[in-house]
């Protein structure tokens, strides 16, 4: 898949011009996105801001950085909505540009024991499971409120 077709291309377009609700904070090697689906509470995504399909296509150095900074978006995400678990995926194989999954998992998740995948689309994709823009702005709040905790960096005197 070329960048022109890119979906997530261009959704990083979007993120670009403002145009991006769901966006929520652009670090170093990526950008902050809250999924458009909501079934799994707090559902984030990590997105390469270069349009690369494989971890083995960095240099050392900015793969380091981009596994650093997921964890870090990881962790934010799990501090702000205190799942029972988090599930974390690098697949690419319908976007073939990376980006992390991130899946706070619940207790009363419709299957807590199996991967989301196999929720069927339309449920993990229902209309109910589309926040309104409230939620939007709380989860988004709420994160960033964590990602600022966790990636504030103390002055050296």
């Amino acid at each position: 898949m070329n960048k022109e077709n890119c979906l997530i291309c261009k959704r990083i377009a979007l993120i670009k011009t403002n145009k991006n609700p769901y966006f929520i904070k652009e670090l170093e090697t990526g950008y902050v996105v809250l999924g458009d689906y909501q079934l799994f509470r707090g559902y984030t995504l990590f997105i390469y801001k270069e349009h690369k399909s494989e971890l083995h296509q960095l240099s050392t150095q900015k793969r380091q950085k981009f596994l650093a900074e997921m964890a870090v978006v990881a962790e934010a995400v799990y501090r702000a909505v205190k799942p029972h678990k988090m599930n974390y995926e690098l697949l690419g194989n319908t976007e073939e540009h990376m980006h992390w999954h991130l899946f706070p998992r619940h207790a009363n998740d419709p299957m807590p024991n199996r991967a989301v995948w196999c929720i069927d689309p339309k449920i993990r994709n229902a209309k109910n499971a589309k926040p309104d823009g409230d939620t939007v702005n709380k989860l988004k709040k709420s994160i960033l409120t964590e990602l600022k905790k966790l990636t504030y960096q103390k002055p050296v005197w």
